[in-house]
């Protein structure tokens, strides 16, 4: 099965550090996320996520905008249930996709961390929150597909008389991807997700949550489960030698970072208020730096592992090599980003992305088996 590969970007040039030194001072730099978003489309990136935060622009936005001067790019835009009606949030999405020309998927995060949400006015509890956005998400698909005019009414939401007539450009629906590393999280996710979200843990881990996530879509009653998608920083060098060396000077600069960062960072990580996802990534440090052929965990440690934080270190022979690893345990999805967002999105393009795609186009056709049906719509353009 074809790969699909996922870059990020931002609003304006800035390190992963700024989140616990504080939002500084607010600018969106359009220039910026023009050339980083054509930057990833030059690179043969599927798509590109838009993180969500409480003190970060509005993830449609910055994606219409980036649309808007792309031509084959998707856009993943991070999205919180709670925050706008099931029905209104279907429209905008919907709303996207058309301008887009069918480039719209969305990322849904149902919340993590209490202190993140209660920001925006959302106070209940994570079980809540994840019940929510169970009733959330079957708004919104029926809200893109239905034939008629509809009602809901469950323990948060009720609809009534709603009718579809906004749907998306692509067919009846907008690729759902989802996050979360919980049993509620798998319950849910493996529920109504197409691609199901993963930190980068090592191998054994991660066909862990895959087997967990096929079980929970099994007991959905679904056909087929979700694909799964893994999340990466790769350190790309000339050889593995460089690319530790690197990889040893950027955790250098992210601890001198952290400690000028201060008692704001040195709070947050004393916390241990972290997601399930964090949690895990933290364990997975604790036996230690370095697993599998390429799998580096010191920076997740360092930072308290808030997100996307551990990296495949090597030549890009060798972390293609890693990311086919997790390829044959049933990944087809990667998000990948570097510590050098603008400068690695364009060596991965370059060194790696072509790596992996010949190498599982050859397997397929050893398999005897091709793109599936539909698969471009789904996927973007490669």
């Amino acid at each position: 099965m074809p790969v699909e590969f996922i870059g990020m970007i931002v609003h304006r040039r800035g390190s992963d550090l700024q989140a616990f030194a504080g939002p500084g001072e607010f600018t969106i730099d359009r220039g910026y996320v023009r050339r980083f978003a054509q930057v990833h489309e030059d690179a043969g990136f599927d798509r590109v996520l838009i993180g969500t935060a409480s003190v970060a622009p509005e993830g449609s936005q910055v994606a219409a905008y980036a649309s808007a001067h792309t031509e084959r790019l998707s856009m993943l835009v991070s999205h919180r249930p709670g925050f706008r009606a099931p029905t209104v949030a279907a429209r905008e999405l919907a709303t996207l996709d058309h301008f887009s020309n069918g480039r719209a998927a969305v990322h849904i995060i149902t919340g993590g961390l209490d202190a993140e949400q209660r920001r925006d006015g959302d106070f209940l509890g994570k079980d809540d929150r994840y019940a929510r956005t169970d009733e959330y998400l079957e708004i919104v698909r029926r809200a893109w597909g239905a034939d008629a005019p509809f009602d809901f009414e469950g323990r948060f939401y009720r609809v009534e008389g709603y009718a579809p007539t906004v749907r998306p450009f692509q067919r009846r629906s907008i690729p759902l991807y989802f996050g979360g590393s919980s049993e509620t999280a798998y319950r849910v996710g493996a529920k109504h997700a197409d691609v199901y979200a993963l930190w980068g843990e090592p191998l054994a881990e991660t066909k862990q949550q895959i087997d967990s996530i096929r079980a929970a879509s099994k007991a959905a009653g679904r056909s087929e489960p979700p694909r799964i998608s893994v999340s990466f920083r790769p350190i790309l060098g000339a050889t593995d030698d460089l690319a530790w060396a690197r990889a040893d000077r950027i955790l250098e600069a992210i601890k001198a970072g952290t400690a000028a960062a201060g008692s704001t960072f040195r709070s947050w990580v004393a916390s241990g208020n972290r997601s399930v996802g964090s949690q895990r990534l933290l364990a997975a440090a604790e036996k230690g730096a370095r697993h599998d052929r390429a799998l580096w965990t010191a920076i997740a440690k360092e930072l308290g592992a808030p997100g996307n934080s551990t990296a495949l270190v090597g030549s890009a022979e060798t972390v293609a090599q890693a990311l086919l690893d997790y390829y044959d345990i049933g990944v087809t999805t990667f998000l990948i980003r570097g510590f050098d967002p603008y400068d690695d999105a364009i060596d991965f393009g370059r060194e790696l992305i072509p790596r992996v795609r010949e190498e599982v186009r050859r397997r397929d056709a050893g398999r005897g088996l091709g793109r599936e049906p539909g698969a471009e719509a789904t996927l973007g353009a490669a």
